[in-house]
């Protein structure tokens, strides 16, 4: 086979119509905690005086339109119960034993439903926001793993929520990379993150700067893991999860300052403005647009399929992130199915997320075809198109899928009704709403309107935070200022 015929990703800027990679398996670890919105106030109640800036994040707390966030303890966590904030060495102290123990069980999930063996391996490709130690938590992973010494690893920084999509997109070089080889390629995909016991940091500074941070309303903890090959010695007999069409980044020029997390003493802070939702929603469409273009096997008679052709899998940033896509694309709440069920019960779990909400989609029938979107710092666009194989397949690959869920009945308008008036727009208690989505509030009374917009918008780009164990597992707080809200 000459090098020409081997699959390569793109060609005069379109990709091959083979490229002949797929996800083997998919595994997801939500620890075993699920805290309501309550656990948040009485965290907050029990270290912190009342003022105006935790009353507005308390009552934002109560509308995010999440019920239930994934954390690795419940309220009376001892490190979120101390009578300071966790230091940077305790929160990775924890993540050491947290943060691996998820993820091994993530993998192991993965790995079983590929069948594979871990000696089979060729890369790992490793990404989390909550956590800089060095070695990083993938070298623990791979060793308890007991995958050889030798697997090439590549552990990615600096990119928050779009972490699990930019991870895929990095496996996917490197396997057609192999492909170029004429070798097999067999990547390990993790993605892990514990924003959880980042609680007390965010309420300390809603406190002490009389910020309204709603991030820490958000966030939740998990793991998530995929296999992807390349094709080459697969076993013909076993189907692919999805199949891998295309994938395109993009930056979007001038956002710097709009999303980011930043090292602080007592963790990482998130910095999360008002124009985040509205930024997101305005460049899914030409992303989109792009990405379709260049997947010749998307066009059938020379026809450009269009969003609602798709099925597709959001990261659920926020309420506002996914009904601004969603209004942005023409689509409906059934297209994001599965969006709106892992947000409503797990919360953001920023990287990790998307693998779940992927591991979640293919549990019911659907569109042969999905969408998977992301966003991250920079702010950076990850989008990539994969075909689904096996339709309507269960999954039992994840913690999320060990008990039924009422969307999977209701394909979607259960949750989005829940989530807004029932016409797509998030719940405002008949408050007035400004262009960018938040609604004006005069005092701390009219933060419950404000909570589905205002608190919904911060939190599809939390650019990840954590809340404490106890807390519910609220992820990060954001550092918008208390008249940015109102």
């Amino acid at each position: 086979m000459s090098p020409s015929a081997i699959p390569t990703s793109t060609s005069n800027g379109h990709f091959e119509s083979d490229l002949n990679l797929s996800l083997r398996g998919l595994g997801v670890d939500y620890p075993p905690f699920l805290v309501g919105p309550e656990a948040l106030e009485t965290l907050a109640n029990r270290f912190y005086p009342p003022s105006p800036a935790l009353k507005k994040v308390l009552s934002i707390n109560r509308f995010t339109g999440i019920e239930t966030r994934a954390a690795i303890g419940d309220v009376d966590h001892p490190l979120v119960n101390q009578p300071n904030a966790p230091t940077i060495k305790e929160l990775n102290d924890l993540f050491r034993v947290e943060g691996v123990r998820l993820s091994v069980n993530a993998c192991t999930r993965a790995i079983q439903e590929w069948g594979g063996r871990v000696d089979d391996i060729t890369h790992v490709v490793s990404t989390t926001c909550t956590n800089s130690a060095n070695p990083g938590f993938d070298h623990y992973v791979v060793k308890q793993l007991g995958i050889r010494t030798s697997v090439e690893k590549i552990l990615l920084h600096g990119i928050g929520c779009s972490g699990g999509m930019a991870a895929m997109r990095t496996a996917a070089h490197l396997a057609l990379g192999s492909s170029y080889q004429r070798k097999p390629a067999r990547v390990l995909v993790l993605a892990c993150e514990i924003s959880s016991v980042l609680v007390r940091s965010e309420l300390d500074s809603i406190n002490q700067e009389q910020q309204t941070r709603v991030g820490v309303c958000l966030f939740s903890d998990c793991a998530s893991a995929a296999i992807l090959s390349n094709g080459v010695g697969d076993d013909e007999s076993a189907e692919p999860i999805y199949d891998v069409l295309g994938w395109k980044h993009q930056i979007i020029e001038g956002t710097e300052e709009d999303l980011g997390f930043d090292v602080d003493p007592l963790g990482w802070k998130v910095i999360l403005t008002q124009r985040v939702p509205t930024l997101a929603a305005a460049a899914v469409s030409p992303c989109f647009q792009d990405l379709v273009k260049s997947v010749p096997e998307l066009h059938e008679n020379s026809q450009s399929p269009m969003a609602a052709d798709f099925d597709w899998a959001l990261h659920p940033g926020g309420s506002l992130i996914i009904t601004g896509v969603e209004q942005a694309m023409n689509l409906t709440p059934e297209h994001l199915r599965a969006s709106y069920e892992i947000y409503m019960k797990y919360g953001n779990s920023s990287s990790a997320t998307i693998f779940s909400v992927l591991n979640k989609l293919r549990e019911s029938e659907g569109k042969e075809n999905v969408v998977a979107c992301a966003f991250g710092p920079g702010i950076a666009l990850e989008m990539m198109v994969l075909r689904r194989r096996n339709l309507g397949a269960l999954s039992t690959n994840g913690s999320e899928s060990d008990e039924s869920f009422e969307i999977v009945d209701t394909a979607g308008a259960a949750v989005h009704e829940h989530l807004t008036n029932g016409n797509g727009v998030p719940h405002t208690n008949g408050t007035k709403t400004t262009t960018n989505g938040a609604a004006a509030a005069d005092d701390c009374s009219d933060a419950d309107s404000l909570a589905a917009e205002a608190g919904s918008s911060v939190a599809n780009r939390h650019e990840l935070n954590g809340t404490p164990a106890g807390d519910g597992g609220r992820g990060p707080a954001t550092n918008l200022p208390i008249e940015d809200v109102d």
